[in-house]
């Protein structure tokens, strides 16, 4: 007996139209929403649009009493403004205390 019976080939047939039928069923149109409106109370809202990328907030300078920290500066290092180059440190001597 080889390949499938006229009721078998019938039955494979109307499960692969079944499954198209299906996969086409799948796909949301245009006018389809995903997912609902989400209602924010005034906190919610707020923050919402004052944590958007590109907000005004953002591209205001820092405050005048925000302190920047000097980088390190380890020994061998050439001080730009006066071009004085760090000396080695001085070696201490190989006893404890």
């Amino acid at each position: 007996m080889s390949g499938y019976s006229e009721d078998e080939k019938l039955r494979l047939q109307q499960l692969r139209a079944l499954r198209r039928r299906w996969l086409r069923d799948q796909e949301l149109s245009e006018r389809e929403p995903v997912l609902p409106r989400r209602q924010l109370g005034p906190v919610a809202a707020f923050w919402e649009r004052f944590l958007q990328p590109g907000g005004l907030w953002r591209h205001q300078k820092t405050p005048h009493g925000v302190v920047m920290s000097n980088p390190r500066i380890f020994p061998g290092d050439r001080i730009l403004e006066t071009g004085e180059i760090i000396p080695p440190l001085k070696e201490e001597p190989d006893e404890h205390h």
